[in-house]
């Protein structure tokens, strides 16, 4: 295991924001990650655990501590389905997969990061979540260094949330997922329709806020201006930053996406203190038009 000293975050992220980590080591197994907790204990340090760092915006200042980035990218087919190491990269994934003829999760491509991170937020878009496919979930409690076989149940998935988003003392070494019929023209055809959207290869975390339950007249507002029915009471974010005029909204360096109001991206030099600033302006202004609380989605350190 190597510890290294003052490793910069900032390219290990989406956003491209963040000073240095004072100590930072990557693993890519249990053991590993064993390894590093112990560190941790021993020299009394601090811990953050990361992967692909597409839903990160990390401090100026940096991170005082260990840093441990999860990078394990092993993967192999079973009669069902797939099993995978958190690392591996999630398009990656549903490429290879359709590879074998299996798939039906085509449309989660071109979600950023890795099938861990995928996991935790129970990431999702054009309908499917990856809930839809897991089978079961392996982590390890970073306090006792317990390691538990999670059912789908037992991961407790909702809406952009799961056990282990709930329970950060966990950390995600392998998934199973359960897999059905390909269709691989699905995976282009996905990423294209983000490409159109406007929300690939910008300096961002993806969506930044979560869509939020709304009161009753936003959800009849939404479903008579686009047409169609709100999930669950909840309407886009994005549309709600829209409709609150802060689309194209600017500070500093970081500005709300005029193509995708739900991203905040870093749009010249921007740093963290910038995009928490205008974060906070954009909830603010959700929150004084419409009575709605924007609940971020990026994981804002």
């Amino acid at each position: 295991m190597e510890i290294r000293e003052n490793v910069p975050l900032a390219p290990l992220t989406s956003f491209q924001i963040g000073g240095s980590a004072q100590y930072f080591v990557e693993v890519s197994d249990e053991a590993g990650i064993r390894e590093a907790l112990g560190w941790a204990r021993e020299h009394d340090a601090p811990f953050f655990v990361i992967a692909g760092g597409s839903n990160n915006l990390m401090p100026d200042a940096g991170l005082a501590g260990l840093v441990i980035r999860v990078t394990g990218e092993k993967f192999q087919f079973t009669e069902s389905g797939l099993e995978a190491q958190s690392g591996c990269n999630l398009l990656t994934l549903i490429r290879e997969a359709a590879k074998q003829g299996k798939g039906g999760w085509e449309k989660l491509a071109g979600i950023p990061g890795t099938i861990g991170g995928a996991v935790r937020g129970n990431a999702g878009a054009f309908g499917p979540e990856i809930k839809d496919f897991v089978t079961w979930v392996r982590a390890i409690n970073t306090k006792t260094e317990e390691v538990h076989e999670f059912s789908n149940v037992e991961c407790a998935f909702d809406y952009r949330m799961s056990f282990f988003k709930k329970n950060p003392e966990w950390i995600i070494l392998d998934v199973h997922l359960s897999l059905g019929t390909s269709e691989p023209h699905l995976i282009d055809e996905t990423i294209a329709e983000r490409e159109k959207r406007h929300i690939q290869n910008v300096k961002a975390a993806g969506s930044f806020f979560m869509n939020p339950v709304a009161p009753q007249r936003i959800v009849n507002m939404f479903e008579e201006e686009k047409g169609v029915k709100s999930r669950g009471g909840r309407v886009p974010a994005g549309w709600l930053i829209e409709k609150a005029g802060m689309k194209g909204a600017k500070l500093g360096g970081a500005q709300v996406s005029p193509q995708q109001a739900n991203y905040i991206i870093n749009a010249n030099n921007a740093t963290a203190e910038d995009v928490r600033e205008l974060a906070a302006k954009v909830k603010e202004e959700v929150r004084r038009q419409f009575d709605v609380a924007l609940v971020e989605e990026a994981v804002v350190l």
